[in-house]
């Protein structure tokens, strides 16, 4: 039997300093990317909560997100869903997903928007089992 049910989850885009390609060279560097990493978690922990989901957890889902930049320009997809741990960590902290390993969840590739006015990452998870 196939349950089909999505939520969309619209947080901040992620900070630059958790990019793969960002280096973090110090150990103010890692501070800040922990940091970080802690502020997505709880963002996306606090978004998921304000959905008041019944049928949670969740054991198999799909992600996808659209990045919302103000600019168009070239983007690497493998690094922006990189960016994007914080927040899947901080959905699976707030119980909508078992875990976010390879059985419980599979990451779509990404599409880019250009939204002058508001930068945004949309995660939406269909719930598949």
């Amino acid at each position: 039997m196939r349950t089909s049910e999505t939520v969309t989850v619209i947080l901040p885009l992620p900070p630059a300093c958790l990019s793969p390609n960002r280096p973090t060279g110090s150990r103010g560097g890692r501070m800040k990317r922990a940091a970080a990493l802690k502020r997505c978690r709880k963002l996306a922990c606090i978004a998921v909560h304000a959905e008041h989901i019944d049928t949670a957890p969740w054991t198999r889902v799909t992600a996808k997100a659209t990045f919302h930049h103000k600019q168009k320009r070239r983007r690497d997809g493998a690094n922006f869903n990189a960016m994007l741990k914080g927040y899947c960590d901080g959905i699976v902290d707030a119980g909508l997903v078992v875990d976010d390993d390879a059985t419980h969840w599979t990451t779509l590739p990404p599409e880019f928007c250009v939204d002058k006015e508001l930068s945004r990452v949309e995660l939406v998870i269909e719930r598949l089992g």
